[in-house]
């Protein structure tokens, strides 16, 4: 293939239109940050308040929702994929551009519990058939879905701050090799995290060394017994309740379709309720239960003695069921809700016997987004990025494999209709022939 033209020049124009690609992925995330504080924590503190009072959500999203089904229902591209049928590289046009923004811009800054990663992906394939068709690359099938996807890696790498999750995860998500690939990545996943697991406790308990990448970098502590019973329980219990969330957003998807404008915004109204709910519950900011939970999470996990049993279980209920809502009838990914709900899962399991924080927010935070993407290699690597160490790969593949196999069990739910269909399934009786 290296030795095709073809494929010579769309390598070269890929490398080249991975520059505009993330120089714009890069400013629409520092906006979407920038709005995210100002109208969270800015504008609470320029009224007089500590933090955004228990009504704050109930004023914002019903606005998001509002102006998410105006998008849904006029814009080209329906604003982009819906977030509970998970993440897609493919199907958005140059045409849809205006509306995906429009919709991330609008619905992810109010409060929406989605992060930005979906509409990253839709915005880095869109931006890269624009700028081909600007120098006018020739576009075959094969061309548009190769630069589509390469547009889409360049846009999420800046998400993620490294290149192999936005590799890798679009490889995953594109489904390059069909079911085989992960009919044959599944078990070689698990093989190694096997072998991971024993090599490090026989390292740990023979004091023997084989040679290793280890450059000195401080270690948590070891791995033990009670670490690997704990995955086999807890993994499996983290991916049921996510699977259903995801189950949840299917129907809410359902129930939208039906009318677009009004449904969306009653489901963002439900959000802000459960929002609400959890603000009034434990006295805390209503900012933790919305949004993606990305920085809430860095907080969680600096500062985990100042969030009470009661408040863990109250935002684990509160952000679960916004979240379901959310993925039905808003715009934007599933990825860091779903890490969020596993790490405060994770925190409030460590005092387990056993257990420990780092190993119970790493199963909890492996099992959960494997169960909300359905990509387990880059829900391994994205984790184990996010943790800094190498001491829980062996317990983050585990429980992302786990995971990956439980929600593959379950009954998926009711699939994502088309804006034209009729949710109900009923088909019109045809009308009777004039004589």
């Amino acid at each position: 293939m290296l030795r095709r033209p073809e494929y010579r020049k769309a390598l070269v124009f890929s490398g080249l239109i991975g520059v505009p690609v993330a120089l714009v992925a890069f400013w629409f995330l520092v906006a979407l940050h920038e709005l995210e504080g100002l109208i969270w924590t800015d504008w609470p503190k320029d009224l007089g308040w500590k933090q955004a009072p228990w009504w704050w959500g109930l004023m914002l999203l019903p606005v998001a929702g509002l102006v998410v089904g105006l998008v849904v229902a006029r814009l080209p591209g329906r604003g982009g994929h819906i977030p509970a049928g998970g993440l897609h590289a493919g199907g958005v046009t140059k045409q849809a551009l205006p509306g995906v923004v429009l919709a991330a811009t609008a619905g992810l800054p109010l409060g929406a519990v989605l992060g930005p990663e979906a509409p990253l992906i839709a915005l880095g394939g869109g931006l890269a058939l624009f700028f081909a068709g600007l120098v006018r690359a020739p576009q075959t099938e094969a061309s548009t879905a190769l630069l589509g996807a390469a547009g889409a890696a360049a846009a999420i790498s800046a998400l993620f701050g490294n290149p192999v999750v936005g590799a890798v995860l679009l490889m995953e998500v594109a489904g390059v090799g069909g079911p085989q690939l992960f009919a044959v990545m599944l078990p070689a996943l698990l093989s190694s995290g096997v072998g991971a697991l024993i090599f490090t406790g026989f390292v740990h308990w023979t004091g023997l060394e084989t040679g290793s990448l280890d450059i000195g970098l401080p270690e948590p502590p070891p791995l033990d017994g009670a670490d690997v019973l704990w995955v086999l329980v807890v993994a499996p219990a983290v991916a049921f309740v996510v699977h259903w969330a995801l189950v949840g957003g299917r129907f809410a998807a359902r129930f939208v379709v039906s009318r677009i404008v009004r449904n969306t915004v009653l489901c963002a109204t439900g959000a802000a309720v459960c929002i609400t709910l959890y603000a009034v519950t434990t006295g805390r900011s209503p900012a933790e239960a919305a949004l993606s939970g990305e920085a809430t999470l860095s907080e969680l996990a600096q500062s985990p003695q100042a969030w009470s049993v009661g408040a863990l279980v109250a935002i684990l209920v509160f952000k679960g069921l916004a979240y379901a809502l959310c993925l039905g009838s808003l715009r934007g990914g599933p990825v860091f809700p779903a890490l969020f709900l596993g790490g405060a899962t994770g925190a409030l399991l460590a005092p387990l016997p056993g257990l420990g924080l780092v190993p119970a927010m790493a199963i909890g935070m492996a099992a959960s987004v494997t169960a909300a993407l359905r990509l387990p290699v880059s829900s391994v690597i994205l984790v184990v990025l996010l943790l800094g160490n190498v001491e829980t790969v062996a317990l983050v593949v585990l429980a992302a494999v786990l995971a990956f196999v439980v929600t593959e069990l379950l009954p998926q739910g009711p699939r994502i209709p088309a804006f034209a269909e009729r949710p109900s399934g009923r088909t019109r009786r045809p009308a009777p022939r004039r004589p």
